[in-house]
């Protein structure tokens, strides 16, 4: 299969020979690829592009021409949010990457009373900007052409503060994760209209102050089942569980 590549700017406007950009023409190199070798593109807009590599001079600039594009069918028919108290260590980026493969639209990365893992300033930016490579990464790997938003880190309250109503028709569905509730996720996340915002919280869970402030804003608390379950693996599991109720409606 040719190796496929994310290049970030608009391919619709592009010509059909140009320059790869920095890190797209890095990878042509790494991967050892020569004049006349198959390639797929992508901008993260949903369409792939068919190219080729037209030449390559030194070690930094790589020619492609463009042959066709395609819409391939990947994405979820609802569009998931992660929002998600940040786990420590490497974790994240696992779930980024995990998450990314499954079919995440948005991860939300956020700080409550209970997190290990604290950032601000330009080491958010920079945390972002990474997470932001793990998902391309996962992007060029799992064969989607939408790029999933990483947004940027923020403190949970403000972020409760600063969701609006569920005005959508049909409405977000809002779920909060929590070994507290008395409702099994399973009665809700079979296939139905509407978008799906799912909040996890740390290890440990959330406070009993941010969950009343979750629900005041519309969200429902709903058990995964009987097993307490990480911080980097109990979203995962609900976005698999969404992917999975889609492919059996397919079938």
């Amino acid at each position: 299969m040719p190796a496929r590549l994310f290049v970030d700017e608009p391919l619709a406007s592009a010509s059909p020979e140009f320059t790869l950009p920095a890190a797209a023409a890095r990878h042509v190199q790494v991967l050892r690829l020569q004049p006349g070798s198959p390639l797929l593109l992508f901008d993260g807009s949903g369409l792939q592009w068919q190219a080729e590599v037209l030449a390559m001079r030194g070690r930094s600039e790589v020619q492609v021409r463009l042959l066709g594009s395609e819409r391939p069918a990947r994405e979820l028919a609802q569009a998931v949010t992660l929002a998600v108290v940040m786990p420590a260590n490497d974790r994240m980026d696992g779930l980024v990457e995990k998450a990314t493969e499954l079919g995440v639209a948005r991860i939300q990365p956020l700080m409550s009373e209970r997190s290990v893992l604290r950032l601000a300033g330009e080491r958010a930016e920079k945390k972002v900007a990474h997470w932001r490579g793990v998902a391309i990464a996962a992007c060029e790997q799992s064969g989607r052409c939408v790029l999933p938003e990483i947004a940027p880190v923020q403190n949970l309250g403000a972020w409760l503060q600063g969701l609006g109503p569920q005005e959508a028709q049909p409405p977000q569905r809002r779920w909060l994760l929590s070994p507290a509730a008395a409702r099994p996720i399973a009665e809700r996340a079979g296939v139905a209209a509407g978008d799906v915002l799912v909040l996890s919280g740390p290890e440990g869970g959330l406070s009993p102050a941010e969950e009343a402030a979750a629900r005041a804003q519309g969200f429902e608390a709903l058990l995964l089942g009987p097993r307490i379950l990480r911080a980097d693996t109990a979203p995962l599991a609900v976005l698999g569980w969404l992917s999975l109720s889609e492919l059996s409606a397919q079938a």
